[in-house]
């Protein structure tokens, strides 16, 4: 066995320790054979060379998408990580490979299953939202005689104005995004000392006070740049709206109330419908734990979260998980990092609003957006290469 890699090659492939592998758990600090590993490894991440892994990337966990090389990567030179990446998966897809670090690893996975006939012994722990999982968007499939009401009404409950900070951008957002989806109507009720009555950009916006909303009959986003207003208009959502998203500051103050928690989960025994859209850090204060914790089994957080407040979650990042009780998990693959933007997990609410107002269920809801929002970035980073996307074109492209 060589010690040494060669002075020049054209393409490395990972085939180290298979699937169960990782740097923390098998490479064992002083042991010669594993820092022999360690060195050969890091050669192959910093060349510039083409790299196929086997079966999975050596240090990334196949269930979680949890690396222990994560602190390589960040010190590494980035253009480095743009180089061609490949993974051939064995036997099945792994999940690891398309959640947390997983897609950065990874790079474009390839499948091969050996001839070997799946068996329904073990069930999937998740699989893959693709195009072929999601549905035509609302107005391709309406009747001719479709009128606005046939596409249900949405109310934006956010953006708070406060004398050390205003987030009204937030709300507008939520709500082009709503609108642009195919909603019928889309109301805005600002929070706080805000006072907006006409979005000159989106004049079809139509705004409300917060106690002017008809909470019944419309699907309520709340919590989109919400702030600490948001405290005064969350319990009444939760115990009138039958249809509800909540975001960002929404989920901070049920993540902070014992009694609002309790809210939360009695909704689905009323027959309400909720869908929750923390970031990491936000589902790591609704668990009680740490965002590194939740990125370190994503799929696990997800699951925990919808069972433990009986909706549907969606839990944002890289390789989006959307989990429901009685429900298969999913794993997004539409997405790249031109969604690492202020404002997008805005948009993102406004559009699983604009799906449930349309009459779709929250899981399948939830599921269609969350697709269907990576894959606006997708097609933008095709059509517009190298220019960023911002939150308010991603809410009209």
């Amino acid at each position: 066995m060589a010690t040494q890699p060669p002075p020049d090659f054209d393409v490395c492939i990972d085939a180290l320790l298979g699937i169960g592998g990782n740097i923390g758990g098998r490479l064992k600090p002083g042991d010669a054979a594993s820092e022999l590993m360690q060195a050969w490894l890091e050669v192959m991440q910093s060349s510039p060379a083409p790299r196929l892994a086997v079966d999975v990337p050596t240090g990334l966990d196949a269930d979680t998408g949890f690396s222990d090389a994560t602190e390589f990567i960040a010190n590494s030179n980035r253009s480095v990580w743009a180089k061609s990446l490949f993974t051939l998966s064995l036997l099945t897809l792994k999940p690891g490979l398309f959640t947390a670090h997983g897609r950065d690893h990874a790079g474009e996975v390839w499948f091969d299953d050996l001839g070997v006939q799946a068996t329904t012994a073990v069930a999937p722990c998740a699989w893959l939202l693709g195009a072929d999982r999601v549905g035509q968007p609302l107005r391709m499939k309406a009747v001719h005689a479709s009128h606005k009401g046939s596409f249900g009404d949405v109310a934006i409950l956010g953006g708070e104005s406060a004398s050390t900070r205003h987030m009204t951008g937030a709300a507008l957002l939520a709500a082009r995004a709503a609108l642009h989806a195919g909603a019928g109507r889309v109301f805005v009720a600002l929070l706080g000392k805000a006072v907006i009555n006409l979005d000159v950009q989106q004049p079809e916006l139509m705004f409300r006070s917060p106690e002017a909303l008809d909470l019944k009959h419309q699907v309520v986003v709340c919590g989109c740049g919400g702030g600490e207003a948001v405290k005064t208009v969350i319990a009444k959502v939760l115990s009138a709206a039958t249809r509800a998203v909540l975001d960002a500051d929404a989920l901070n103050a049920v993540a902070n109330d014992p009694q609002l928690q309790t809210q939360l989960k009695a909704r689905h025994h009323r027959g309400h419908s909720t869908v929750l859209t923390p970031h990491p850090l936000e589902a790591a204060r609704l668990l009680g734990t740490t965002a590194a914790e939740v990125q370190a089994s994503r799929l696990t957080a997800a699951r925990q979260l919808a069972e433990r407040f009986q909706c549907v979650v969606v839990l944002k990042g890289s390789g989006t998980v959307i989990a429901a009780p009685g429900q298969q998990t999913f794993v997004n693959a539409s997405g790249n990092a031109l969604l690492a933007t202020a404002g997008t997990g805005d948009v993102l609410a406004g559009m699983i609003g604009a799906y449930l107002a349309g009459g779709i269920e929250a899981f399948e809801a939830a599921c269609n957006a969350v697709f269907a929002h990576g894959q606006r970035a997708d097609t933008w980073a095709a059509e517009q290469p190298g220019r960023g996307l911002t939150a308010s074109a991603l809410a009209s492209y």
